[in-house]
């Protein structure tokens, strides 16, 4: 696959809950190692969004290609197959309390990918010492601060070696003071070249890191470019007025 192919490409894609559309002709295009930061307010449908792209969502329309595979096929091998590429850190950590640390970054490669568990080991403790919470390994997620808990959901996806992080406003269940240890985690791995799609309202982050900032608003990307002219020089009222609201939380 030449890197002029994209890694992720979505074409029209319109998705409904019941009666209510809440994703309107989406196209989108992401190349490998790209880092794409998606905001936007409330029911925007960001997330629904990201989460079509390992169909933990389907859509009823239009298409989604990931790594050259046709999700939109209803092929439940093709599912089987992106989701094994793709890793994915939600809100909430849904990491297994009765299991430790190092058991739910093992668990998936051993099951899904049929690796060894003495492999699945090393390759759990290399990414506890990457998101650097290696002392962790034999607690349960009960006894970690969320910011900790978060650090291993993100370490458990990358303990599969997905080509594509999907990240969906993975701070916003923190406290304050532990959303800063799991930007600066998203920060390493996008130094690394890992491809990453992440909702955040964390515009910090997305001045640093994104290429591409998209923002969404009723189920529509209205405007995307790169950090320094969707900050700069927004053209659309609907982001103006985003960007304004937010700039003033901040003050």
């Amino acid at each position: 696959m030449s890197s002029s192919q994209p890694i992720i490409s979505i074409d029209k894609v319109g998705k409904w809950f019941g009666h209510f559309q809440v994703l309107t002709d989406i196209d989108l295009e992401v190349r490998a190692g790209e880092r794409i930061v998606i905001c936007g307010p409330s029911g925007s449908g960001k997330s629904t969004l990201i989460r079509c792209i390992n169909h933990l969502e389907k859509v009823q329309q239009g298409s989604i290609v990931v790594d050259g595979i046709d999700l939109t096929s209803h092929k439940g091998k093709n599912i089987e197959a992106v989701r094994r590429e793709v890793g994915m850190v939600f809100q909430q950590f849904n990491l297994f309390p009765h299991l430790t640390v190092l058991q739910n970054c093992m668990l998936a490669p051993m099951h899904t990918r049929g690796t060894s568990e003495a492999d699945a080991k090393a390759t759990a403790m290399k990414y506890l010492e990457r998101v650097r919470i290696p002392e962790q390994a034999d607690k349960y997620p009960s006894q970690l601060s969320g910011g900790q808990q978060q650090r291993v959901a993100i370490a458990r996806a990358l303990c599969m070696n997905p080509k594509i992080m999907l990240f969906d406003e993975p701070t916003s269940a923190l406290d304050p003071e532990m959303v800063k240890e799991v930007l600066d985690t998203m920060i390493s791995l996008a130094d690394d070249g890992m491809t990453m799609l992440c909702v955040t309202h964390e515009m910090g982050f997305a001045r640093s890191v994104a290429d591409r900032v998209i923002f969404m608003a009723d189920g529509k990307i209205l405007e995307q470019a790169p950090p320094q002219d969707f900050f700069g020089k927004p053209e659309h009222p609907k982001l103006q007025a985003f960007l304004g609201q937010i700039l003033s939380q901040h003050h």
